[in-house]
């Protein structure tokens, strides 16, 4: 089996960076694991932050290019289908992660609105984050590779 993107470089360039920082989460997990909290801490935080760079300057212009013109009416066809799941799944992935920064690196939100027990919501966060991963692959795949 041959692969052949169609690809613009800006696509090529989106999907490795966030593979980067996918791997980069990862890292960051064995960090908390072996108690170095601090470099933890600088490590999600420069990969959250980062991404919000991505998103605006790629993810979101491809979407409502490429995507936003389809929707309702094309949400039945795997292009706008995965690029939309894809979509909501990578803003609730960035809010989760601005939200967990919010709450874990500053005094910014009121007790309220903080949670104590970050394990279970650092978890859920590289979780979605890693669904996201995959979703914007398959993405990747059904709008730029051909298969021979």
């Amino acid at each position: 089996m041959i692969l052949e993107s169609a690809a613009p470089p800006a696509a090529n360039a989106a999907l490795a960076v966030e593979f980067v920082m996918g791997v980069a989460l990862a890292g960051g997990m064995i960090l908390a694991r072996r108690k170095r909290f601090k470099a933890h801490a600088v490590c999600q935080t420069a990969v959250v932050l980062f991404n919000l760079v991505v998103i605006a300057t790629f993810m979101a212009p491809s979407f409502r290019h490429g995507v936003l013109p389809g929707i309702p009416s094309h949400l039945g066809r795997s292009y706008y289908l995965l690029a939309t799941a894809h979509g909501v799944l990578g803003i609730i992935a960035e809010l989760l992660g601005l939200y967990i920064l919010l709450v874990a690196g500053t005094k910014l939100l009121p007790p309220r609105l903080r949670f104590t027990r970050y394990k279970p919501w650092m978890r859920m966060a590289l979780a979605v984050w890693w669904l996201d991963l995959l979703l914007g692959l398959a993405t990747y795949l059904r709008w730029y590779v051909r298969l021979h």
